[in-house]
């Protein structure tokens, strides 16, 4: 090999390591690799910038547009009520595979995940049932969903970009569809029959109470005038009266780890776990006082529900750190976690991926927070300006933007296009609205990555793996070249992520099937779908990772249910991809 093929060698390795490791978020990891492409001369400048201004990346920022218009404008809204009265957990698990698959063809999945997740957390509640019975569903379900279009997820319109960059037909919106609508049947029944019964049947917890789900921790200060002065825990019976469960006293600096048989005097504070509306018919009733809160000023103030999606910069902060950057503009007044019951004071607690935040925002500050703290907001208590009006109008756009796709009418990327500037034409949503829900670090990502692919073939690096790759392979035919390509992505993803994966893999892919004389197509279609079908672990996929925390799972519990159906998946691909894209 080059020295240079050496050095983009050692490039990959390193990217690799940093992907694996998740010290560094994936978008600077992406343009530490640009970066150095362009330093050590591999790329030029115009090499090295092309990604942003490909096809692909213009297309996955467009349809997060799109996106945020469906969603922002409550279109999904009579799905998520209907989802609502359903109380039976395997009816349940099955609307929402069924809903989530099918909807994932067209919307982003890490959107659809965090619009379903407090439904399903509150019915999982109501019909007492673990979350983690249906949360792990959820996710493959959205991924499965995905694949079936070449809109559904941003891998599919990376491979269908670098496929054009060598010289291959372009895959029209539709093209996966005949395959991924098998697999994504196969693996519904999958989940259904046998997934099932591998899912953890409940969450391990320290008392009795705590199984019920939902529930917020806050801390609740007792005012001088509160009919709790002089009384305990214990014999004002408030789990019994309200449903809501003491964990801790707080008494200045002192923790009394027993809180239960303490009597209770002027400023003690309470930490306090239960439903929110709970927590405050007992606020109130017994004259308690928000202690995060306590000294709020006037003015237009909304109460939102937050969730710590995966990427969020909040992150690995304490409360007391996210009060300190945001003072009384959003304060923190209570936290739902699902892995463990909080039992420290709240301004010590480290937000975890999954987490959910009860804020009180100032109406004026909250666009920003929304913009620079990477929240996903759930919900919006008092919200008056979601145009649910328009909600019909946004569901008509995203159809005429994919038929007319479809149909071959318009190039995607003008389709996409041409339906953002109708939305924004029509008041589905504001630019400015766009640019803070937009994912900037998945497009930041896709545009220094995509430099990565030219740089393999330009240095020979994939020719020399090609060449290791068929020395292993041997003479056993392009099904054993299509088997070592399906694994080998599939392997990448789960370290690494989609998106990277594709950029290495498809050039090998395609320099696999010239070696053997056959039709590209069917090696590219086949990393297609073992990138976007990441079920193993809860690093691979975004979706993974918002319901890792949220369920409370282990990652055993992924490889459990995922290995199985990957390999299930792997076999049914090597016998339909031949069949429907012959060699």
């Amino acid at each position: 090999m080059s020295l240079q093929a050496w050095a983009v060698a050692a490039i990959v390795i390193a990217a690799m390591a940093l992907f694996i490791s998740e010290k560094l978020r994936y978008d600077v990891i992406g343009l530490l690799v640009l970066a150095a492409l362009l330093v050590s001369g591999i790329l030029t400048p115009a090499e090295g910038l092309s990604g942003f201004s490909n096809e692909a990346t213009i297309v996955v920022a467009a349809m997060f547009a799109l996106n945020a218009g469906l969603v922002g404008t409550g279109a999904l809204d009579p799905l998520i009520r209907s989802l609502s009265r359903i109380k039976r957990p395997w009816l349940l698990t099955l609307s929402i595979l069924v809903i989530v698959c099918f909807l994932g063809a067209f919307v982003k999945n890490t959107a659809l995940v965090a619009t379903f997740l407090p439904v399903t957390l509150s019915v999982c509640a109501r019909a007492k049932t673990s979350p983690a019975r249906v949360l792990i569903p959820m996710s493959y379900a959205a991924q499965m969903g995905g694949v079936c279009t070449l809109l559904g997820t941003s891998s599919n319109l990376l491979t269908n970009s670098l496929a054009v960059q060598h010289g291959m037909p372009e895959f029209g919106v539709f093209e996966f569809t005949k395959l991924g609508a098998l697999l994504a049947v196969a693996g519904i029944i999958y989940l259904m029959l046998v997934g099932r019964w591998l899912l953890p049947r409940h969450i391990d917890t320290e008392h009795s109470e705590n199984l019920e789900l939902g529930k917020f921790v806050t801390e609740l200060r007792v005012r001088a005038d509160s009919p709790l002065i002089g009384d305990s825990v214990a014999t004002a019976k408030l789990g019994e009266r309200f449903g809501v469960y003491v964990l801790e006293l707080l008494r200045g600096d002192e923790h009394l780890w027993a809180p239960r048989e303490q009597e209770l005097r002027e400023g003690d504070v309470l930490l306090a776990r239960g439903d929110w509306e709970r927590l405050e018919e007992f606020r109130l009733k017994l004259k308690l006082e928000i202690a995060p809160a306590a000294n709020l000023p006037a003015g237009r103030r909304v109460l939102i529900e937050a969730l710590v999606a995966p990427g969020a910069r909040v992150a690995g902060d304490s409360v007391g750190e996210f009060g300190a950057r945001w003072g009384d503009d959003a304060v923190v007044l209570a936290v739902q976690r699902r892995s463990r019951i909080l039992r420290e004071q709240l301004k010590h607690t480290r937000l975890e991926v999954g987490d959910i935040l009860l804020l009180l925002v100032d109406e004026p500050a909250l666009r920003q927070l929304r913009r620079e703290s990477g929240l996903v907001v759930l919900s919006e208590r008092g919200d008056t300006r979601a145009t649910r009006r328009k909600a019909p109008l946004a569901i008509g756009i995203l159809v005429a933007v994919v038929a007319v796709a479809g149909l071959g009418i318009l190039p995607i990327v003008v389709s996409a296009l041409a339906g953002c500037v109708a939305m924004a034409l029509t008041g589905c949503f504001s630019f400015d609205d766009v640019y803070e829900t937009m994912d900037w670090k998945v497009i930041v990502l896709l545009g220094a990555i995509l430099p990565l692919g030219i740089a393999l073939e330009k240095t020979g690096l994939a020719r020399e793996v090609v060449a290791a790759g068929m020395h292993l392979v041997g003479q056993h035919g392009p099904l054993a070249a299509l088997l070592m390509v399906y694994l080998l992505t599939a392997l990448l993803t789960e370290m690494m992520g989609h998106n990277p994966s594709v950029v290495l893999m498809v050039p090998i892919a395609i320099s696999v099937a010239h070696v053997m004389q056959v039709s590209p197509t069917p090696f590219v279609i086949c990393v297609a779908f073992a990138a976007a079908t990441s079920f193993a672990t809860p690093v691979g996929y975004p979706t993974n990772t918002m319901v890792y925390a949220a369920g409370g799972y282990r990652f055993a519990d992924f490889m459990k249910v995922g290995i199985p159906l990957i390999a299930m998946f792997c076999a049914l691909s090597m016998w339909l991809i031949p069949r429907f894209w012959p060699f």
